[in-house]
């Protein structure tokens, strides 16, 4: 097996809150599967945020005019890692923008490290990571059971269609990454 990078997308309170208009219905469940893979990848994870930019440019103004509420500064609440993975996160990347896969992150692998990806949304950040990790000829793993979507249907279709990026992309749970990494 090469070598690998945990990549955590997005586990924050916005996404967990129940009461959030962006609630990720099974984020405990994708928060058990990442806490299950942070041991095997110490030393090698990477933790991301979805922030607000300052002042959305282009159709970013019109996506914000529909959710005025997360126009918040990045060290709002709502933005914030869980309490559950704040104290865990040494490496905390930012971005005011879907897709997580930035220069700053592409700088943390080696060069035949795989890009492991868990978090939420499925459909969304993950999805968005994954496609242009792989654009960049990364090796990429999406832990289907260490992630959550907005629901289960948008879940499920997002999965099956990184699926379809095979070999660049590859769909697995978190027993096959553990059983992968070893003893």
């Amino acid at each position: 097996m090469t070598a690998g990078h945990l990549a955590v997308i997005d586990m924050q309170r916005v996404f967990a809150d129940p009461a959030s208009p962006w609630a990720a219905p099974r984020y405990a469940d994708a928060a058990a599967g990442v806490r299950s893979l942070l041991p095997a990848f110490a030393g090698r994870v990477t933790f991301t945020r979805f922030v607000a930019p300052a002042k959305p440019a282009g159709a970013w103004r019109d996506y914000y005019a529909g959710w005025p509420f997360a126009l918040q500064p990045p060290d709002a609440g709502l933005w914030q890692l869980t309490d559950e993975f704040a104290d865990l996160a040494d490496a905390v990347l930012d971005a005011p923008a879907f897709g997580k896969w930035t220069p700053e992150l592409a700088a943390r692998l080696g060069p035949a490290d795989r890009l492991v990806l868990a978090g939420v949304s499925t459909e969304c950040c993950v999805l968005s990571t994954a496609l242009a990790a792989a654009d960049a000829g990364t090796e990429v793993l999406v832990v289907a059971d260490a992630c959550a979507g907005a629901d289960d249907d948008s879940h499920l279709k997002a999965l099956q269609i990184m699926e379809m990026y095979r070999p660049l992309i590859r769909v697995t749970g978190v027993d096959a990454v553990l059983a992968e990494a070893g003893p």
